[in-house]
């Protein structure tokens, strides 16, 4: 017992050490990306002295791609657990062989390339004008990118073996589809739901390869508008808009992680 209680010992401050480093490592190139947008020349640091210039002009240029971006993902969170809990739950359920093959058909758009997916719609629908030039077509490759991340999710959830047994049970009392699938499965697997949807919503709102293909100039999304203010050839511009990004994004993933955090401790089993 000593003698693993010694070496357990040793070896914490080799790990708090380790995962310093790591976290250095990960933050150190952000806290330098947000102080270039803050200061008048990044060629002189903050010896040029601090500035708000450059973060007017980033959402004066780009402040629409903040809309843009909230507004898909919410859709697309909401449109994904519209369709994909059903589709979890008939996966779920499912024992045929087609069921399976659909499964690993539903993870190509995950497994190809965003641009090779944002060009085969635009092939697809790319004739419709209105819906080309909507938001309403980025929607469209958002949900067909993320979807496979929900549907997993809750799939696994379905899955659990008691969830069959209390599905059996509120059959024998008479229960209809409906009610069964509302009030007592859907329940169970919030938490999976939840956690689908902070996947989905992460996903969507820093998606940028499949949306720089199918956006127009009336539909940046915030990543877009971080690579077009990159191409600016001003450093401070993109950094300004990183800091933007992180300032918009960061408590919204916080508030849903707060959310699931809640979920979680009431339905968590």
């Amino acid at each position: 017992m000593s003698k693993t209680s010694s070496i357990s010992g040793s070896s914490s401050p080799v790990l708090a050490s380790l995962t310093a480093l790591v976290a250095l490592f990960m933050i150190s190139p952000m806290l330098l990306s947000v102080m270039a947008g803050i200061v008048n020349n990044y060629s002189l640091g903050v010896s040029s002295g601090l500035t708000a210039k450059w973060l007017v002009q980033v959402w004066s240029q780009y402040g629409s791609t903040v809309h843009w971006s909230i507004l898909i993902a919410a859709c697309c969170t909401i449109g994904n657990i519209l369709i994909g809990v059903p589709c979890a739950y008939a996966l779920a359920r499912s024992t045929s062989r087609w069921a399976r093959v659909f499964e690993e058909l539903l993870i190509l758009p995950v497994a190809v390339p965003g641009l090779a997916t944002g060009l085969a719609l635009i092939l697809i629908y790319g004739s419709w004008r209105d819906f080309r030039q909507s938001f309403w077509f980025i929607l469209v490759g958002h949900m067909v990118f993320t979807l496979p991340f929900m549907v997993r999710t809750v799939a696994a959830a379905f899955q659990r073996p008691e969830l069959s047994s209390i599905e059996e049970a509120a059959r024998s009392l008479g229960a209809t589809f409906c009610r069964r699938f509302i009030g007592v499965l859907v329940p169970s697997v919030l938490p999976a739901i939840v956690a689908g949807s902070l996947m989905v919503f992460t996903l969507s709102i820093g998606e940028f390869n499949l949306t720089w293909m199918l956006h127009t100039p009336m539909t940046r999304t915030l990543p877009v508008g971080l690579a077009d203010s990159y191409a600016s050839m001003r450093i401070e511009v993109g950094s300004a808009y990183t800091l933007v990004f992180f300032l918009i994004v960061l408590p919204m993933l916080w508030l849903l992680q707060w959310i699931a955090n809640l979920v979680q401790k009431r339905y968590g089993t």
